[in-house]
């Protein structure tokens, strides 16, 4: 028998995560905390209303790809391409310096005590350095969004680094569970990692001619390129879990690239903007709350649980705001891009699965990996508006803010803004004068 408890789950969600939001929005956080929030009071942490049942995992799912998808299409080419090198050498800093602080720290406390399993105490220490490479750049980009700082330089890097840093991270898991497995192919990996951005390049470029020619012959229906939008993100995010092993947020990432410098892009990124606020932004969000279960530690554990954390936290502003200031980005970015990596988000958690598998994770490492990701989830959000507007107050200070770049950016802002609400507007009236199917949509 069909069962409609599903319903009733969205429904909570929804409310939850609306009035959490506003309500963090009150407290001048970003409204991200309160949907994290929302799932960490409804799930078994707190109230125990509500569970991650699979579907609300697939929906979850559904809802990071269109964030993703969509960071792409709001991505400042310009920049981007300005930021490549910078990003990779953020992230490589970046994944070095918290691999180096996690083995440092669990290497103090596990010298056998904790161990557990077969496999030697170095790759269980390792495997936390690991743990903390990880980088969840959704939590990041959502409240880049909401700042309106997504397609700013800092923005970009972060971006890209959050990327480059997913790559660097599969390949340090790979490499220590290969010692752990010998099943496990390093070279294999790397052939398949070179391969998805061939794959990238050749289908990104074929896609773009002919998107770019569907567009140019009928310029009036422009809802089909919606769909058309939407199925290639699809592909893409199912061709690069499927076949290469990247994860599937990459593929639609760079959907949105490809997409970001067609025409109407701007219409089609509105659309799914809604999509991704009304529904699967606010499920995506609660979801990683409803995860959490906290266990019962020891006081040891608990000492090591704060220990870890701080250096989750500092290895990344360190290690990604030294390699930002090495590339040239002044110490404001530095430490905007530096928080921006902090956060750890389910990826720690997928990680965290996958050494388990392999008898890399002992069981006493989990309680700990959970409480890093609960913190450095909610924290980021935070931290991050104190950094852009640390950032503004320099300008402000020191007269930047007079700077003709500056301005020129500022009045693209407004005018962007302003073109939104015209688009909004026009719908509204487009309802309210139309019968639905008299008309097709036009911008």
């Amino acid at each position: 028998m069909l069962s409609y408890n599903y319903l009733l789950d969205i429904a909570l969600i929804l409310l939850f995560t609306k009035l959490l939001g506003l309500f963090t929005r009150r407290l001048q956080m970003p409204q991200v905390v309160g949907a994290l929030l929302a799932g960490v009071i409804l799930g078994p942490a707190l109230l125990n209303i509500l569970h991650e049942t699979s579907f609300i995992k697939q929906v979850a799912e559904l809802g990071v790809i269109i964030l993703m998808f969509n960071a792409g299409l709001e991505t400042n080419l310009t920049e981007l391409r300005k930021a490549g090198k910078a990003s990779f050498v953020i992230a490589l800093i970046g994944v070095l310096v918290p691999l180096a602080g996690g083995f440092g720290i669990a290497w103090f406390f596990n010298r056998g005590d904790l161990a557990q399993g077969n496999t030697s105490v170095f790759l269980q220490n390792m495997f936390i350095g690991v743990i903390l490479t990880a980088t969840s750049v959704s939590i990041s980009v959502e409240t880049l969004k909401e700042l309106g700082k997504l397609d700013t330089r800092a923005g970009s890097a972060i971006l890209g680094a959050a990327l480059i840093d997913d790559v660097l991270g599969i390949i340090a898991l790979t490499v220590i569970s290969s010692f752990a497995d010998p099943s496990v192919n390093l070279w294999g990996v790397l052939l398949k990692i070179t391969l998805f951005f061939v794959f990238v390049a050749v289908i990104g470029y074929v896609f773009f001619k002919l998107f770019t020619y569907m567009v140019s012959r009928n310029n009036q229906d422009l809802r089909r390129y919606v769909i058309v939008s939407f199925v290639f993100c699809l592909l893409m995010a199912f061709c690069a879990e499927k076949f290469f092993g990247v994860a599937d947020i990459t593929g639609a990432y760079f959907a949105g690239l490809i997409i970001c410098n067609t025409q109407r892009s701007r219409y089609i990124a509105s659309r799914f903007e809604t999509l991704s606020y009304i529904l699967l932004s606010p499920i995506f969000f609660a979801s990683i709350g409803l995860a959490v279960e906290l266990p019962s530690m020891t006081t040891s554990i608990l000492l090591f649980t704060g220990l870890l954390l701080i250096v989750a936290i500092l290895t990344k502003i360190v290690g990604c705001g030294l390699g930002a200031k090495l590339c040239g980005y002044d110490n404001d970015e530095a430490t905007q891009i530096g928080v921006g990596m902090i956060s750890r988000g389910e990826v720690a958690l997928i990680v965290a699965n996958k050494g388990s598998a392999l008898g890399l994770m002992s069981s006493v490492f989990f309680g700990p990996t959970i409480i890093i990701v609960i913190v450095t989830t909610i924290i980021t959000p935070i931290l991050l508006k104190i950094a852009f507007n640390r950032g503004r107050q320099h300008e402000l200070a020191h007269g930047d803010i007079d700077n003709p770049l500056v301005r020129e950016f500022n009045e693209s802002e407004k005018l962007e803004m302003m073109e939104q609400r015209l688009i909004e507007r026009s719908e509204g009236l487009e309802c309210r004068v139309a019968e639905p199917g008299d008309r097709t949509e036009s911008r």
